[in-house]
């Protein structure tokens, strides 16, 4: 059983080392049990190059065939975990950093407290991950970009990007007052995963809707590093309002084009279809849930 696990644990992360840092042994002791499984079974699992693995078909057709039994055995002991008095067990979810902190972060002190023996694991990630895959147990996305066969639980208010600068950039550039000025400017770029393009600052006044590329000398993958850029005076971001509130407050930032800038369907905890959730992960979704006041 324990080989079956690490063996669709290394597929499951298409790699040795990943996999061996989630079951918490060494890569070299990892290999080891697969080239024994291997062995057990006469069959080779894995393709393997200097640079990457890949399953052989009868490492896919065991993947195909061992995913629901495991999937079975970890909801019986789910099952179990409801006779117990209080939630138990490990919460995995994924999502962008500003997102975790916007959500997660103001209800975990009091979710943790409330149930000691329930313990969170945080990925954070700009890609559009497959949680199912990678086994996690929730993630959290725009409502807009949410797939149909998931479950959805609305668990933040609508909000809107709103462009930034800092009073040292605007002394030496005039504010613009139009998206289109925004060619004219400095802007800070996000490229939220590898495989994806540059995202396009996106407005939108009555009917009208404009969708910007901007230009700029400075790129980040995450909106940290961008409103670092931004409080630095490097040029104009596009970054979630509640993300930049203090700033603004502070008058570290400043904002304009508001009246360009539209509302998202807010954040959302989306979840595969499942026999059974924990009732600690029952436990954070009511926790997370937003109550529209």
């Amino acid at each position: 059983m324990d080989e079956l696990k690490a063996f669709l644990s290394v597929a499951r992360q298409n790699s040795f080392t990943k996999a061996a840092a989630e079951i918490g042994v060494t890569p070299s002791a990892l290999s080891h049990t697969i080239k024994s499984l291997e062995d057990k079974l006469g069959l080779r699992l894995f393709a393997r190059t200097t640079r990457s693995i890949s399953p052989t078909e009868a490492g896919r057709q065991l993947i195909d065939d061992l995913t629901p039994l495991f999937e079975q055995v970890d909801d019986a002991i789910l099952r179990l975990s409801e006779l117990r008095d209080k939630p138990v067990g490990n919460i995995r979810i994924t999502g962008a950093d500003d997102a975790i902190q916007y959500v997660l972060r103001p209800v975990l002190p009091r979710f943790l407290t409330r149930y000691p023996d329930v313990s969170v694991e945080v990925s954070v990630d700009y890609g559009f991950t497959d949680i199912v895959k990678q086994r996690f147990d929730a993630g959290i996305r725009l409502g807009e970009d949410l797939n149909n066969d998931m479950i959805a639980v609305k668990v933040s208010p609508d909000w809107r990007q709103i462009v930034v600068a800092s009073p040292q950039y605007l002394r030496n550039n005039p504010k613009p007052k139009k998206p289109e000025d925004l060619l004219k400017h400095n802007c800070i770029n996000i490229r939220y995963s590898e495989k994806s393009g540059l995202y396009a600052w996106e407005f939108k006044k009555g009917e009208k809707k404009l969708n910007i590329k901007v230009k700029g000398r400075y790129t980040a993958n995450s909106n940290t590093h961008v409103l670092d850029a931004v409080l630095d005076g490097i040029g104009i971001a596009y970054l979630p309002e509640y993300f930049v509130e203090e700033h603004l407050k502070s008058g570290k930032l400043v904002s304009f084009l508001l009246d360009w800038c539209p509302y998202f369907d807010g954040y959302y905890l989306y979840y595969p279809h499942r026999h059974q959730n924990s009732p600690a992960f029952i436990a954070l979704v009511n926790t997370l849930r937003y109550i529209d006041t």
